[in-house]
């Protein structure tokens, strides 16, 4: 457990006395739970190439900001299948659909002509006949999201860049980098680990000053520098965060909360994860704040992994965002893989309630206010 004044034993200068903070530095190398001292990586900038064998170009140390997407293997109990190119995706989803709109076309045509209106659904039908599980599987080969004929699609019909809220009315637009996908157990958004790889609402979804619970299915590809799943927040700093932390070599999952308006370090408040693999494995993250109780929890695959006390949360300005967090007033901690089954309450889930919401057993009556890709 650990929050923003105890980083490993890391001391912590002042941001406005021009000395970095989290996130970005304000005026000399560091980032959010690193040292402010010389030759420290900062975990949000971009590494610089390093010169290579003579004849050969440089190359990164550390993967570029679009790093080409790497083969997503199952959660556990499922069967690992190649990831597709998801661009080559999106490509063929638009491709798909225009020869869906073809086939509607001819499918009239044939019932006008005395063969039936059947025949045109069953042309159309794409035999889905699974519901929604607990979470993201890759059994299956991916195919491309978002056909506006599946009930389970998770885009809003004829707006295939605006996720739809299953549960309210927040719907979350995507940015031009962000790759819709669908595997056997429901949809995932796949980011690139830029600054136009992204999903944003229109507004927040939760009182964070309140109770509430969020949790997501995850796959990190990066394996250096901090990275935010989940956030929510468009001003000077994010109310909360969750997602991976990278912090002196170590690498935790955390779930974050600022306390005061200003998005200092030293009033950020974190409960993070202890030696759980955070790179190229499937987690179900859970972050808990009871406004009640005065406690931060992550939930790690249905199991308490981490837990703080604070006394009070600050709600700031800002709509619930995918893929990145606010920090000092800019974007950062781009999340670089899959993200699926997100889920947002208005009151704190508790240890029994988030593991059954890892076997899909959450009581029905237990509603979330937002729900996205889980279709």
């Amino acid at each position: 457990m650990t929050d923003g004044t105890d980083r490993a034993n890391t001391p912590q200068q002042d941001p406005s006395a021009g000395q970095g903070g989290y996130g970005y530095p304000q005026g000399t190398p560091g980032g959010y739970g690193f040292p402010q001292q010389p030759g420290q990586p900062n975990p949000y900038q971009q590494p610089l190439p390093q010169p290579g064998p003579a004849g050969e170009p440089p190359h990164y140390s550390q993967a570029p900001q679009a790093p080409q997407p790497q083969p997503v293997p199952s959660p556990a109990g499922f069967t690992p299948s190649p990831q597709p190119d998801w661009q080559a995706m999106a490509d063929r989803s638009e491709s798909q659909l225009r020869t869906r709109k073809r086939i509607w076309m001819i499918a009239i045509g044939v019932a006008a002509c005395g063969l039936g209106v059947g025949a045109g659904f069953f042309i159309l039908d794409k035999g889905d006949k699974d519901g929604p599980g607990p979470g993201p599987s890759q059994s299956a080969t991916a195919t491309p999201g978002g056909d506006p004929s599946d009930a389970n699609a998770p885009t809003v019909p004829g707006e295939p860049n605006l996720l739809r809220d299953r549960s309210g009315q927040i719907n979350i637009a995507l940015s031009p980098d962000a790759v819709l996908g669908k595997v056997d157990n429901g949809n995932v958004l796949r980011l690139r680990s830029n600054g136009n790889s992204y999903a944003q609402a229109a507004e927040q979804v939760v009182d964070a000053s309140k109770s509430f619970t969020v949790s997501a299915w995850v796959y990190n590809e990066a394996d250096a520098g901090s990275r935010f799943a989940i956030s929510q927040g468009d001003g000077a700093s994010y109310s909360f965060e969750l997602g991976r932390e990278d912090s002196n070599g170590k690498k935790s999952w955390v779930f974050r909360m600022q306390t005061d308006q200003k998005g200092a370090a030293s009033t950020a408040v974190g409960a993070v994860s202890d030696g759980f693999n955070t790179v190229r494995t499937w987690a179900l993250l859970t972050g808990v704040y009871d406004a009640q109780a005065k406690t931060l929890t992550l939930y790690v695959d249905g199991k308490e992994a981490g837990r703080t006390p604070v006394a009070a949360a600050w709600a700031g300005q800002g709509p619930l965002q995918l893929g990145r967090s606010r920090h000092h007033g800019i974007w950062s901690g781009p999340w670089a893989g899959v993200i699926g089954h997100v889920l947002v309450w208005d009151k704190p889930l508790t240890a029994d309630q988030v593991l059954a919401l890892k076997g899909g057993k959450l009581d029905k009556e237990i509603k979330p206010v937002g729900s996205w890709l889980i279709g």
